[in-house]
């Protein structure tokens, strides 16, 4: 006798009058579109109103959501596309289910203000977690219990994801396609989104810092020219003679733009081009560390176990493309 399939996985997203539209489209592309190419089972996809009313939207529109806050009950991912407003506390029946929701087990996610929804439902606590820059100070004053990380792109604690704002929210979803699917599904979706399959980096670059355009475009040709050569040494006086800046220059112009000093820019860089070819799988992990300048088999280990949060034996074994 046949097994009944089992149903896949369902995924809602939740709208509330004054809707964040970008963050909510983001998240109606990444999951209501049916993908059969990719050959894997793909996700449900249901809209739930956290109010009893038709919701406006921004750019003038209209959302009337099918599903009341009930479908919640039967969700395995909960996404929050945004909060309207930072400083409103969102409907009590929105929150317990939330709540209930996580204590059964469901994942929960937000993008941006979103993330103060999660934390009214009080399942942030003692955690980690991100949300637009322009927030990060708001919200770490009102939840004190919570680590709130100002520049990730997004943070994952296993149940609870949250990102920054707005395009950040597309690189939590593909991250969680990787997490549900693995890297070559996660890839292909990418590369119909046109976006990187994975971004580093952190919020910090896109802060408005003054930059000379001059020095602006003389820093963007430099760290261009370091990606090609990520396999060579690199100081802050080999790279302030290459970009004809005086080394204190350098220093303020690159943390300007990047959010960064030199030294950790560059190793994210490494640690990038290392995940890179361990998900190829055509590069020895013994060559990996050699071609991505990190000089010693010892120091990849441990630079990219602090930056990825695995040994790049386990990280190639869960995310090599097949």
């Amino acid at each position: 006798m046949k097994r009944k399939a089992e149903k896949s996985p369902l995924v809602v997203a939740v709208a509330y009058d004054q809707l964040c539209t970008f963050e909510f489209g983001c998240v109606v592309e990444m999951f209501a579109l049916q993908r059969p190419e990719l050959g894997v089972p793909w996700y449900r996809f249901a809209v739930c109103s956290a109010e009893r009313r038709t919701l406006r939207a921004a750019g003038g529109i209209t959302v009337a959501a099918p599903y009341s806050l009930r479908i919640l009950e039967q969700a395995h991912t909960i996404i929050v596309p945004g909060w309207r407003d930072a400083d409103e506390p969102p409907p009590p029946d929105l929150v317990k289910r939330i709540r209930a929701a996580h204590d059964r087990g469901a994942r929960i996610c937000s993008i941006c203000s979103g993330v103060f929804v999660l934390a009214a439902a009080g399942i942030l606590d003692g955690r980690t977690v991100t949300t637009h820059w322009r927030y990060a100070q708001r919200l770490q004053q009102r939840y004190p219990t919570l680590r709130v990380e100002p520049n990730a792109l997004y943070v994952d604690e296993g149940q609870v994801v949250t990102s920054a704002g707005s395009a950040a929210g597309l690189d939590m979803l593909v991250h969680l396609v990787r997490r549900d699917h693995g890297p070559k599904v996660a890839n292909l979706v990418a590369q119909r989104l046109v976006i990187p399959p994975h971004r580093d980096g952190d919020q910090a670059q896109y802060v408005p810092r003054p930059v000379a355009r001059e020095d602006e475009g003389r820093l963007a040709r430099l760290l261009d020219w370091v990606r090609q050569h990520l396999d060579a040494p690199h100081s802050v006086a080999s790279l302030s003679k290459r970009a004809s800046m005086s080394p204190r220059t350098l220093l303020r112009h690159f943390r300007n733009i990047t959010g960064l000093a030199p030294g950790e820019w560059l190793l994210r860089e490494r640690v990038a081009l290392a995940r890179d070819m361990l998900e190829s799988g055509r590069v020895p992990i013994g060559e990996v560390a050699d071609r991505a300048g990190f000089g010693s088999a010892e120091s990849f280990r441990r630079h990219f176990r602090l930056q990825v949060g695995a040994s790049p034996a386990a990280y190639r074994q869960r995310f090599m493309q097949r």
